[in-house]
C-alpha cells in the first residue's frame, strides 16, 4: 500500500532543481513554506531516537519510552524506506507492550503500521480495533480498506477521520478512496482541500500529496501537469523516493530513457545499499527501459535481479509481496513463469482486492489462456468505478480474445477517453502486452 509522509532523501539531489517547474505550477499546488534542508529531518529523527534510546536505557523496564522510540523508528522507516527501521520499530514496540500491556495505543498503532506494510491487512485491522477513536487508526482503517477492495468501508472511515481533524493527511486520505471509486473530479478537490490545508513543518506529508495528486494527472494524460507535481515534490524533498519513481516511470512513457534511469538509479542511491521497500520498483523500471532500448540482455539480468530480490523477501516474511514477484514474473515474460504468477496471485487475492491485484489477477489469468476467468476478474476491478487506462485497455484484449469485439472497442474507447495519451508508446511504457486468441500470440 502507500507509504504515507515518506520523508526527505538521504543525498544531495543532483538534477535539475525544479524551479522551472515552480513558476509553471498553478499557485495552489506551490508549497508556501521554506523546505526542509537537505538531510534535516533524518537528522532530527536520528536525534530524538538517541533521545528514547537513552530513556530506555535508564529505564528499561517501561512501556512509554519504548512505545516513543517504537515511533520514531517508524517514522524513519517512511523516511527513508529501509526496511530494517521496521523491524527495530516491531520489536521495540513489542518490549513496550510487554512491559505496558494496557493503555499503550502509541506501542499498539506501530504494530498495526508494520502488520499494515507486510500487508498482513487483517492482522493490521485487528490491532486498529483494540485502539478505536484514535485519529491514526482511523487512517489506517482507510488504507487498509483500499487495499482489501471495501471502497464503502474505507469511504466510512475517510469521512469519520475529516469530521475529527481536517488535515492534509485526511483530505488526501478520502481523495485516494474517491480516485478508487472513479470519481476523479470530486478527488482532485480533496487533494486541493489537503494543499490549503498544509502546514509547516509537515514536509513528508506535503510532498506525499503532490505525488499523489501527480499519479492521478498522469493516469489521465495530464502529463506536463503531472511532472510540474512530481517536481514540487522534490523541491519540497529531494531525493524524495516515491516522487522520484513515478517521475521516473513518466519519463519512460514520454521516451526520456537517460533522465528516467537517472532518476530510478537515485533511489538506490539514497538506500545507501540498504534493501528497501523501492528495490523491486527500481529493477522493475529498468528492466523496462532495457528492453525499450532493445537490450534484451541487459533486461534479462535485471528482470533475473529483480525476481530473487523479491522471492528472497516473500519467502522471508519481509516486505516484499506476492503481487509485485507475481507482476515481474509475467513481465519478465518467460512461458514458464506464468503457472508460478498465477499461483501467488490465486493466494494474494484471498487478502488483497483492490482494483490493481485484480488487475494483475486478470494478466496472469489470460497467460494461463482462463479467458473466461479472466473476464470476470477485470469486470470486478472495474465494478468500484475506478478509471484507468490500462484497466480498461486489458480488458478489452480479453474481451477480444473471447470474441466480443463490440465490448473490446467500447473498452478501448473507455482507455482513451480516460488517458488520451495513452498510445503504443505508453502502453509498452507501462508493460501491457497484447494476448489474443487461446494460443497467446502477442
Amino acid at each position: 500500500m502507500l507509504l504515507v509522509a515518506l520523508a526527505p532523501g538521504l543525498q544531495p539531489w543532483r538534477g535539475r532543481t525544479g524551479g522551472q517547474a515552480h513558476s509553471e505550477l498553478d499557485a495552489s499546488h506551490r508549497y508556501r513554506f521554506q523546505r526542509a534542508a537537505r538531510g534535516s529531518v533524518v537528522r532530527a529523527l536520528e536525534a530524538e531516537m538517541a533521545f528514547y534510546q537513552e530513556r530506555v536505557r535508564r529505564n528499561p523496564t517501561g512501556g512509554l519510552d519504548l512505545a516513543a522510540l517504537a515511533r520514531t523508528y517508524l517514522k524513519m522507516a517512511r523516511a527513508t524506506g529501509l526496511t530494517h527501521w521496521y523491524l527495530l520499530a516491531e520489536q521495540a514496540a513489542q518490549r513496550s507492550l510487554g512491559n505496558l500491556p494496557h493503555n499503550n495505543a502509541g506501542a499498539m498503532l506501530v504494530l498495526a503500521r508494520v502488520a499494515e506494510a507486510r500487508h498482513d491487512f487483517a492482522g493490521a485491522l485487528r490491532l486498529a480495533r483494540q485502539v478505536a477513536g484514535h485519529e491514526d487508526a482511523l487512517s489506517l482503517v482507510v488504507t487498509v480498506n483500499l487495499a482489501m477492495g471495501k471502497l464503502d468501508d474505507a469511504s466510512r472511515a475517510a469521512e469519520d477521520l475529516l469530521g475529527r481533524i481536517p488535515t492534509l493527511g485526511a483530505y488526501v486520505l478520502r481523495a485516494l478512496v474517491r480516485q478508487a471509486q472513479g470519481r476523479d473530479d470530486d478527488a482532485i478537490a480533496d487533494f486541493h482541500r489537503a494543499l490549503a490545508a498544509e502546514e509547516p513543518g509537515e514536509t513528508g506529508s506535503s510532498a506525499w500529496a503532490r505525488t499523489m495528486l501527480g499519479r492521478l494527472h498522469f493516469r489521465r494524460g495530464r502529463l506536463a501537469l503531472a511532472e510540474g507535481l512530481y517536481r514540487e515534490a522534490l523541491r519540497i524533498l529531494p531525493e524524495y523516493p516515491l516522487a522520484l519513481v513515478h517521475r521516473a516511470d513518466l519519463e519512460t512513457r514520454t521516451g526520456r530513457y537517460a533522465d528516467a534511469e537517472r532518476h530510478f538509479r537515485q533511489v538506490f542511491d539514497t538506500s545507501q545499499n540498504s534493501p528497501q521497500v523501492f528495490d523491486h520498483v527500481v529493477l522493475r523500471g529498468l528492466a523496462r527501459l532495457r528492453t525499450l532500448q532493445g537490450d534484451e540482455e541487459g533486461a534479462r539480468a535485471l528482470w533475473d535481479q529483480a525476481v530473487a530480490r523479491l522471492r528472497q523477501d516473500t519467502s522471508g516474511g519481509a516486505f516484499g509481496h506476492r503481487r509485485e514477484l507475481a507482476r515481474v514474473l509475467l513481465e519478465r515474460g518467460h512461458p514458464g513463469d506464468v503457472a508460478e504468477a498465477l499461483a501467488l496471485m490465486q493466494a494474494e487475492i484471498t487478502v488483497r482486492r483492490d482494483a490493481e491485484t485484480l488487475d494483475i489477477l486478470a494478466w496472469a489469468l489470460s497467460r494461463s489462456g482462463r479467458w473466461h476467468e479472466a473476464e470476470q476478474a477485470i469486470a470486478e476491478a472495474l465494478r468500484g468505478g475506478v478509471r484507468d487506462a490500462a484497466l480498461f485497455y486489458r480488458a478489452g484484449v480479453i474481451e477480444r480474445a473471447l470474441g466480443n469485439h463490440a465490448q473490446a472497442e467500447a473498452y478501448f474507447r473507455s482507455a482513451a477517453e480516460t488517458d488520451p495519451a495513452f498510445d503504443a508508446r505508453a502502453r509498452r511504457a507501462w508493460g501491457l502486452e497484447e494476448w489474443v486468441g487461446s494460443g497467446g500470440v502477442r
